[in-house]
């Protein structure tokens, strides 16, 4: 099948308005890593003071988690950092990591985007489904069951059908070369912690919100980016759905202008900082009439859970 459909930006930014939105800036991306650790810092550290705030800080961790995946996302694309190394080393090394790996598989998104090719399709396939049906997989993310799946699904798989005799300690020890950051971090938050008294940091603070939180405002992410959006969709300016959001959602549900996917699908060289001006600009000139644009996260999850439930 031919690749997804293409908008020339020339079609609606002059040059000089458009160089001045594709302008990187290596001290904007490394602020912005800077930003997510800090917001994480300072979430642990009010957990650790008030601990009847873990709940909140649980929430804040899990949206800059996913906001360190959408850095990452933006170095994938080579615009986080002006700096081509540094942007995929930032990219690699200060997020969640797996940059190399990812850029190919969401490259191959964006070149066939909602086609039969889009690795993504099986994501946004399976909508309109019924509310009871978004209501157990919520469920299932918010108790840490998505997350066992996803993370340790594989390690299990091979313990399971490994051969009578066959010895654990070769699995275990891929999974642990799999997962070392994951382990690292542990080991050396637990380090500085513990001898404090805050042994329980990194699993309340770290694993608690990436199994359940993250899990969830991913699953939510997914949904408003392509849930519903036609398969074979000619008009390029409908690949992806923008979803305003207000402060809140920013905070723990769609950092670092995420929401704003439609533009990134036209645009997708823009560095995410750039995106609220390009919809700004694309607004005057009456195009977000024409695009996917819906006014918040409630009225996606409503068209998206819009399937009758069986007789």
């Amino acid at each position: 099948m031919a690749v997804a459909a293409r908008v020339d930006p020339k079609t609606y930014f002059p040059p000089e308005q458009w160089a001045r939105l594709t302008a990187r800036s290596d001290l904007k991306g490394l602020a912005l890593v800077a930003h997510a650790w800090a917001a994480i810092g300072l979430a642990v550290a009010m957990a650790i003071l008030w601990p009847i705030t873990i709940p909140i800080a649980v929430m804040i961790v899990g949206g800059r988690q996913l906001g360190l995946a959408i850095l990452m996302h933006d170095a994938a694309h080579g615009a986080l950092c002006r700096n081509l190394k540094l942007n995929d080393w930032v990219g690699e090394h200060l997020t969640p990591g797996g940059l190399f790996k990812y850029r190919p598989y969401h490259l191959q998104h964006h070149k066939y985007a909602q086609q039969a090719e889009d690795p993504d399709l099986v994501l946004s396939a399976p909508f309109p489904i019924t509310r009871l049906s978004l209501r157990r997989k919520i469920a299932r993310d918010l108790t840490g069951r998505t997350w066992l799946k996803l993370r340790w699904g594989q390690v299990a798989a091979e313990l399971k059908a490994r051969k009578a005799g066959e010895p654990v300690w070769p699995i275990l020890a891929r999974e642990l070369k799999r997962k070392r950051r994951f382990f690292i971090g542990g080991l050396v938050t637990t380090a500085v912690f513990a001898p404090f008294g805050y042994w329980w940091v990194w699993p309340v603070l770290w694993v608690l919100p990436a199994a359940t939180w993250l899990q969830m405002i991913t699953r939510l992410r997914n949904i408003a980016e392509h849930a519903c959006v036609a398969k074979d969709e000619p008009d390029p300016l409908r690949h992806a759905r923008t979803t305003r959001a207000n402060l809140i959602e920013r905070a723990v549900l769609a950092p670092y202008w995420v929401n704003y996917h439609c533009e990134h699908h036209m645009f997708m060289h823009l560095p995410c900082y750039s995106l609220p001006k390009a919809h700004r600009l694309l607004t005057a000139q009456g195009l977000t009439e024409r695009m996917e644009v819906q006014p918040g996260y409630l009225q996606v999850l409503a068209m998206a859970s819009a399937k009758p439930a069986a007789a």
